[in-house]
C-alpha cells in the first residue's frame, strides 16, 4: 500500500472517529453525569434527542450534493462543519449541567447538525475520492472508527471527566475535533474528481423519491434493512442479560464496552482487505454465518451453567459480526449511488438500516419480556437464516461503470 493510499485512508478514518467520539460521549455518558445530578429518568431521556440529526439528515443530503461538484467541494463542507461542531462543543463546555439543562440539549441537537452534515460531505468525499475496489478497505476505516470513537466516549472519557470534570473534558473533546480534520486538510490529490450536474436536473428533494424508482431497488432496501436483523437483538440485550446472570456492572462495562467494542474494531480493520480479495457478493453471504453463529451460540448458554469465559467467546462472536457486517453492507451502499447524487444516495441507504435496527432494538425488549432469553435468542436465529437466504436473492452486483478516479 503506498503512502498516498495511507494518508486516504488516515484521513477518513480520523473524521468517522471525531464524529463517533461525541455522539458516543453525549448519548451514553452524560445520562451517567446527569443521574449524578439527580435529574429525572424522563429528562435523562431526553438526551438521546441528540440522534434525532442523524436520523433525518437525508432530508439536507440533496443539498450537500447540489454544492458540490468535485472533492475539494466537498472538502470545504467537511472542515466547515467540523469546525462548527467543535465551537458549540466548545461552548456547551462552559455550561453548567445542572443549571443549563435546556441550553445544553438545544446546543447539542446543533451541534449534531454539524456532525451529520460532516457525515454528509464525509461519506460522498469517499466515494468519489476511492476506486471501487479500495471502498471495502476505505469502509473498514468508517467502521472501525466509528467503533473506536465508541470506544473511547463511553469509556475513557467517563474517566477523564471523572478524573478532571466537565468543562476540561468538553474543551478536550473540542481540541480533538478540531485536530481530527487536519489529515484532510493536507490530504492533496493530484487530480480532481468531476462529477458536474446536468443542466436539467439540480439534485432536490425529488431525489429522494426517485432514489426508490430505480429498476430493482427495493431488493438492495429490504436487504439493508434485514441484514443487520440476527445480531441487533443480542446486542441490545446482551447487558440485561449479563446483569440477570449476576455479572457486575464494571464487568459488563468491560466485557462489554470494552472487550466487545475492541473484537469489532479488529475485525472491521481485516475485513476491508477480505472484501477487497474475495469479493462483495462472497463475503455478503459469508458474514450472516457469523452473525448466526452468535444466535445459535447465545440460545444454547440459555440451556447452560454459564461462566465468564462462556460470555468471553459469546462477546466476541456477536461483536465480531457486527463489525464484519458493518463494512459490507458501507460498501455496497456505496456502490449503489447515482453519479451526483452520492451523499443523497449513500446516506438514504444507511438511514434504512438505522431506523430498522431501532425496530428491532425496541422490540427485542418486548420479545425478551414475553418468551424470555430463549425465545429471543431462537427468533434471532431464524432471522440470520433468513438473511443468509436473502442475500443469494436481493443482491445483484452493480456492474455499472466505475466514476474516473486519478490513479
Amino acid at each position: 500500500m503506498n503512502i498516498k493510499k495511507i494518508n486516504k485512508y488516515g484521513s477518513l478514518l480520523s473524521l468517522y472517529v471525531a464524529q463517533a467520539i461525541p455522539m458516543s460521549f453525549f448519548s451514553t455518558v452524560v445520562p451517567v453525569i446527569m443521574r449524578q445530578e439527580e435529574y429525572s429518568l424522563q429528562s435523562i431521556g431526553l438526551i438521546q434527542l441528540v440522534k434525532l440529526p442523524w436520523i433525518l439528515k437525508f432530508l439536507w443530503a440533496p443539498y450537500i450534493d447540489r454544492q458540490n461538484n468535485t472533492c475539494r467541494d466537498y472538502k470545504k463542507w467537511i472542515i466547515g462543519s467540523e469546525i462548527f461542531y467543535a465551537v458549540i462543543i466548545l461552548g456547551i463546555g462552559f455550561l453548567d449541567i445542572s443549571q443549563s439543562f435546556t441550553t445544553i440539549i438545544v446546543l447539542m441537537v446543533i451541534a449534531f447538525t454539524a456532525s451529520a452534515t460532516q457525515d454528509i460531505a464525509t461519506d460522498a468525499y469517499a466515494i468519489l475520492s476511492l476506486r471501487k475496489e479500495d471502498r471495502s478497505v476505505g469502509n473498514s476505516m468508517q467502521s472501525s472508527g466509528s467503533f473506536i470513537g465508541t470506544l473511547v466516549g463511553s469509556g475513557i472519557l467517563l474517566l477523564i471527566y471523572d478524573q478532571f470534570g466537565w468543562k476540561f473534558l468538553l474543551i478536550g473533546l473540542a481540541a480533538f475535533v478540531t485536530v481530527a480534520v487536519l489529515p484532510v486538510v493536507s490530504f492533496k490529490k493530484k487530480a480532481k474528481v468531476l462529477r458536474h450536474h446536468q443542466p436539467a436536473h439540480r439534485v432536490s428533494m425529488k431525489d429522494i423519491g426517485s432514489f426508490f424508482k430505480q429498476q430493482g431497488i427495493m431488493k438492495r432496501v429490504l436487504l439493508l434493512a434485514i441484514f443487520y436483523s440476527g445480531i441487533i437483538g443480542i446486542l441490545t440485550m446482551i447487558k440485561p442479560f449479563l446483569v440477570d446472570i449476576n455479572f457486575t456492572v464494571m464487568e459488563i462495562g468491560l466485557m462489554s464496552g470494552v472487550y466487545g467494542t475492541g473484537v469489532a474494531i479488529v475485525i472491521a480493520i481485516l475485513m476491508g482487505g477480505f472484501i477487497k480479495k474475495w469479493g462483495r457478493r462472497f463475503s455478503l453471504r459469508l458474514i450472516p454465518f457469523f452473525g448466526l453463529m452468535a444466535a445459535i451460540y447465545f440460545l444454547w448458554l440459555t440451556q447452560i451453567t454459564i461462566t465468564f469465559y462462556h460470555i468471553f467467546v459469546g462477546v466476541a462472536l456477536v461483536w465480531g459480526a457486527y463489525g464484519a457486517s458493518s463494512v459490507i453492507v458501507y460498501t455496497i451502499a456505496m456502490d449503489t449511488v447515482r453519479k451526483g447524487r452520492e451523499g443523497t444516495d449513500f446516506t438514504i441507504q444507511i438511514v434504512i438500516t438505522h431506523l430498522s435496527s431501532l425496530i428491532i432494538a425496541v422490540s427485542s425488549g418486548k420479545v425478551a419480556d414475553l418468551l424470555g432469553y430463549s425465545g429471543l435468542f431462537a427468533i434471532e436465529v431464524v432471522m440470520c437464516v433468513l438473511v443468509i437466504t436473502a442475500t443469494y436473492f436481493l443482491y445483484q452486483e452493480n456492474k455499472a461503470k466505475a466514476y474516473a478516479h486519478p490513479a
